[in-house]
């Protein structure tokens, strides 16, 4: 397959256009769509494509190599020749309630962007293929916040998932009750507070028997395609390592959420890149590559960013995907190896919301 979501813009400087039947071939905004990256680089400025259905079956490849391109499609109905599942996403056009306002803030292209990833899931994760089997690691040292954590793990869809967990400073038996209670594989060490945070990662990573291993932070939220996605991304975008933006966090003393798609300098902060950085929560990496790449570096903090500095120089290439399943949690500056005020997150926000207000492919309550 030759067209992915690498380069989807986030926010559209046109409006809808037609895609039609030309006869010999299908035709996206005024001209032939041949399915070649160039194609789908001339369509990125769009809102998205209106499908307009011909009297007689025509060819649907085209139709699914933009759908795997992240292209918004979009149709009031579908004929009866057209897979259900395709159908169903197409003739779905909540995503559209919204009038775009050309910035970044506007959710109506949050919900555009939510559509696009449903649209991928569509090409990129047949239901014939196996569940990756993927090794989730996550150190602690807050044992309250393991069992919230372990349930979201359960949820995740799409994959197979064992639990390597890193107990830092921890007795097991203050997470025992969790771990019998998890329906998942679940394998433990346990270290001593003194240990460096990267050093318990690895003591963890260690256990790992999956294709894939990922980071996952103990006090986060992670939707429940969350890991399939990035294991989506790792396949389409033929990366050494993959991760998400930390796009969506929730200010915990604030009660609020904010949405950024800058970095504080005012660049913009884009997903389907190669990137140099990733949050550090969302870190996967095939198993192989961890190991060929030393895995985390043994320090007390910026273990994420050191390890990404240590793969780059290595010749890997990091690939950031959308940050639509992941909201990281800030509560006091104290309380985090991440050290930034509050102030600083509510500088750099492209959009504030009260509350808890993820993006829907979250699937919160």
């Amino acid at each position: 397959m030759s067209v992915t979501p690498c380069g989807f813009a986030r926010t559209p400087t046109k409006g809808l256009a037609r895609l039609s039947w030309g006869g010999n071939g299908w035709e996206a905004d005024g001209r032939p769509f041949g399915g070649e990256p160039a194609d789908v680089a001339a369509l990125r400025p769009l809102r998205g494509l209106e499908i307009e259905w011909p009297r007689a079956r025509a060819p649907l490849e085209p139709l699914l190599d933009l759908a795997a391109a992240g292209v918004p499609l979009t149709a009031e109905d579908a004929p009866t020749w057209v897979p259900a599942g395709l159908a169903e996403l197409l003739t779905d056009r909540a995503w559209l309630g919204h009038a775009p306002d050309g910035t970044a803030r506007c959710v109506a292209d949050l919900r555009r962007e939510e559509h696009s990833v449903r649209l991928r899931r569509l090409r990129w994760r047949p239901a014939t293929l196996a569940a990756p089997a993927v090794s989730v690691v996550m150190s602690t040292m807050r044992p309250h916040l393991v069992g919230a954590a372990l349930a979201q793990m359960e949820r995740q869809r799409g994959v197979e998932v064992e639990v390597l967990l890193g107990l830092h400073g921890v007795p097991f038996d203050q997470v025992r009750e969790h771990v019998d209670a998890c329906s998942l594989p679940v394998k433990w060490v346990e270290a001593a507070a003194s240990v460096p945070f990267g050093e318990v990662l690895n003591q963890a990573a260690s256990l790992a028997s999956s294709d894939y291993v990922a980071k996952w932070d103990d006090d986060d939220w992670y939707g429940p395609d969350y890991l399939s996605d990035l294991v989506m991304a790792l396949t389409y975008a033929e990366a050494d390592i993959v991760g998400t933006t930390a796009e969506f966090l929730y200010l915990e003393p604030l009660k609020a959420t904010i949405r950024r798609t800058t970095f504080a300098s005012g660049a913009s902060y884009p997903s389907e890149v190669y990137a140099h950085h990733v949050a550090g929560g969302t870190i996967l990496v095939p198993r192989e590559r961890f190991h060929e790449l030393g895995g985390f570096p043994a320090l007390p903090r910026a273990v994420d960013q050191e390890f990404l500095k240590a793969a780059e120089q290595a010749g890997a290439r990091t690939y950031r995907t959308h940050g639509l399943g992941f909201v990281v949690r800030r509560g006091p500056s104290a309380d985090h190896t991440w050290q930034l005020p509050l102030a600083h997150f509510v500088k750099v926000a492209t959009s504030q919301w009260r509350g808890f207000r993820p993006s829907l492919l979250m699937e919160a309550a």
